[in-house]
């Protein structure tokens, strides 16, 4: 028999998918979000779902053991799967694609931010590593659910695939999201910056 899901958590999901779908963080081709329910349970999108236009039939129930219902599941159930049952304080989770965190990501190793509100709610952020794309979905879930036991952080960004978000709070969990995003858009920006006018100096005489 199906799990019966609290419309409230249901709308919840919803609002924050289709807010995160039109900041670019989910698209088409990529992104999860899932919550845990109780004990051995956890509610995920399916893996045709659409973030602008999620419904109740685009999410799945999914005990940790796996059964046929995983053929339905988002590609990524199996991670957030293997967090939920390490990390009791993780509620909620979502993986998206934010650009310009996943671009800032390919050319740094560290997320050093230089907005005030960066600086003082994210800190420091490393840039994972995942090195052979080819083997990545044999190693994600073992890989992210060892560096959220050994970081004392809820965000990992991974150089060329994007960002894994957990939080007790749907709300700010895309908080997260989204100071991440801008914070990344402003070093994107400032360097920008900093080499036109680096360029400029060049040519005052």
């Amino acid at each position: 028999m199906d799990y019966i899901v609290d419309e409230t958590i249901l709308r919840n999901l919803k609002s924050i998918s289709l807010s995160m779908f039109r900041k670019n963080f989910f698209d088409i081709f990529h992104g999860s979000l899932s919550t845990k329910l109780e004990e051995g349970h956890f509610l995920i999108n399916k893996k045709d779902a659409i973030f602008d236009n999620l419904e109740r039939n685009s999410f799945i129930t999914l005990y940790h053991k796996r059964d046929y219902r995983w053929n339905e599941a988002s590609i990524d159930a199996f991670i957030h799967s293997l967090i939920y049952q390490n990390i009791p304080d993780a509620k909620y989770i979502a993986y998206g694609m934010p650009p310009f965190t996943t671009s800032y990501a390919l050319t740094h190793n560290k997320i050093a931010p230089k907005d005030y509100f960066g600086f003082k709610l994210l800190g420091t952020l490393d840039v994972y590593d995942p090195k052979d794309f080819d083997s990545w979905y044999e190693r994600a879930d073992t890989e992210i659910n060892r560096y959220f036991k050994e970081n004392d952080k809820k965000i990992m960004v991974i150089r060329g695939y994007g960002v894994y978000v957990y939080h007790r709070d749907l709300q700010i969990l895309s908080k997260l999201f989204a100071l991440l995003e801008n914070t990344c858009k402003i070093l994107h920006f400032s360097a920008l910056l900093e080499a036109s006018k680096e360029s400029q100096d060049l040519f005052d005489i």
